[in-house]
């Protein structure tokens, strides 16, 4: 499947690099020094989601500020080691032009620079949780990204592995393809599904970025 853009848009974790393991180690060992309830930390949705919104959910507000701190130093200490590249993502942003593409991340954005540098990935546009007022599933985030890269929305391609994320790309009215490396393919809705970037090719030209997914 071809398709044809101005701009890529990349989610980070899940999508060009995978820290999961470093997310779930900090964010268990924050859970338990909180005082949280195992069972109140299952049922909360870790992956692709601001921290300050996780946090919102498991504790009251007046904790916030020193919870919010105290995972910011858990999982800034964890990433020499704790961020592998994902399969397909270096030579895939190899052949793009710094004003092509960007990365969109729920993370803040000490934290995602630290896991792209550990990877050698440093992008020219990186929209972060620091940038945003309201984070995926909401557009804004993507918006942001076109705005920055001087693009039309409707010529962007969001890249993403989770749900929300996808959602997001869709609110933004861009084209989404989605990687099936954390998420069933059943849970993915997404203009294309594939396996992870080794799947995606790209070919620029004046006149933008031409797509091709193997699915």
């Amino acid at each position: 499947m071809k398709i044809s853009a101005d701009a890529l848009l990349f989610d980070n974790d899940g999508t060009l690099v995978s820290s999961l393991d470093s997310v779930l180690r900090c964010w268990t060992r924050w859970a338990g020094e909180q005082g949280i309830a195992a069972e109140d930390f299952a049922r909360v949705e870790l992956h692709g989601r601001p921290a300050d919104d996780i946090i919102a959910e498991l504790l009251p507000a007046d904790r916030a500020p020193r919870a919010r701190a105290r995972i910011d130093e858990l999982e800034l200490e964890d990433v020499p080691g704790g961020v592998k590249l994902l399969p397909g993502a270096a030579e895939l942003l190899a052949g793009l032009p710094a004003g092509r593409w960007a990365v969109v991340t729920s993370a803040y954005r000490e934290l995602a620079e630290a896991r792209l540098a550990e990877v050698a990935i440093r992008p020219g546009t990186l929209i972060s949780a620091d940038d945003i007022t309201r984070g995926k599933p909401h557009p804004e985030p993507f918006l942001l990204a076109a705005e920055r890269l001087g693009v039309d929305p409707a010529r962007c391609v969001v890249f993403e592995d989770a749900p929300a994320g996808l959602a997001a790309g869709r609110a933004a009215g861009m084209r989404t393809v989605a990687l099936a490396t954390t998420t069933d393919r059943a849970e993915l809705v997404a203009d294309v599904v594939v396996e992870d970037l080794s799947a995606v090719s790209v070919q620029v030209s004046d006149g933008g970025v031409e797509i091709t997914c193997r699915v």
